[in-house]
């Protein structure tokens, strides 16, 4: 095997976020209009490493992928110890864009994967103008708990549990090395992480009241979704479509709940399209920062 880098170049970008001084992992690559990407609950930005280094991508968009406070490199913040990590929708809403406005990013495109698609439906709502477009990956407005999340948080089983629990949303196709990795991620996850994200995402998240809210004549809405999920279901997508006017879905044949990196060459045909179509709508897209 000939060694080889890759194109993805990652920095430590320090700013205020929540009121409190952060210490945040950022990693990007190519040029072009901004593509920033959410990771999935308690995992981080190596979910992205194949749309980071996918070169006919990266001649157009500069991918943009960093791990939220508390996940993979990015440190919690001073006195962590003394509190319980719990994701909210107006502290998750107001990280991304702290993110967009410390990186001054100029119209982009916001794309998120489980809790990152709940949240670009959030941001779809409450910040159209600032984006260009938004993708949702495993979007629906809500789910009900389907098993205990007390399980998540325990010395004796901590990071195995989690990778367990979610093992069995990947699609069964997947490449048997992308599907470990994915759950990987999953095992070297901080206490509580996955946890304190699953509050958002089956509690405080819910968004059922407030979709059909949203614009997409101010702010595109593109859903992919795998078809083997049972955390957010193909009817779940659809649903959103039915409420939301002008939303465009696919479902996606094969994949699961994670398919940026349980099958990225799969997960890339069909996000292709979706950006050719930004792109090709690019001067309506075009909207002041």
């Amino acid at each position: 095997m000939k060694s080889y880098f890759e194109p993805i170049v990652g920095r430590y970008l320090h700013l205020e976020l929540l009121g409190k001084p952060h210490r945040l992992y950022v990693e990007e690559a190519g040029q072009g209009i901004p593509l920033l990407c959410l990771h999935t609950a308690g995992s981080d930005t190596r979910q992205y490493r194949a749309l980071l280094n996918d070169p006919e991508i990266l001649k157009r968009f500069r991918v943009i992928a960093f791990d939220l406070p508390w996940h993979g490199k990015s440190s919690p913040p001073a006195g962590w110890q003394n509190a319980d990590y719990r994701l909210t929708s107006r502290d998750y809403t107001d990280i991304i864009m702290g993110v967009v406005d410390a990186m001054a990013l100029d119209s982009p495109v916001a794309m998120g994967c489980s809790i990152g698609g709940r949240i670009v439906l959030q941001l779809a709502l409450e910040h159209p103008e600032r984006f260009r477009a938004i993708i949702g990956l495993q979007s629906g407005a809500h789910v009900d708990p389907y098993y205990d999340v007390t399980w998540l948080h325990r010395p004796d089983v901590h990071g195995e549990v989690s990778a367990a629990v979610v093992s069995g949303l990947v699609g069964p196709l997947s490449p048997e090395a992308e599907r470990w990795e994915t759950l990987w991620h999953y095992m070297q996850g901080g206490p509580g992480i996955f946890k304190g994200d699953l509050y958002f995402y089956k509690q405080d998240g819910d968004i059922r009241g407030r979709v059909a809210e949203i614009d997409t004549s101010r702010c595109p809405l593109y859903l992919l979704t795998g078809e083997y999920d049972y955390s957010c279901t193909p009817e779940d997508t659809m649903d959103l479509v039915s409420r939301i006017k002008g939303a465009d879905a696919t479902i996606m044949k094969g994949l699961g709940h994670f398919p940026m990196s349980e099958d990225p060459e799969t997960f890339l045909r069909y996000l292709r399209p979706v950006l050719d179509n930004i792109l090709a709508s690019g001067a309506a897209g075009q909207k002041a920062n």
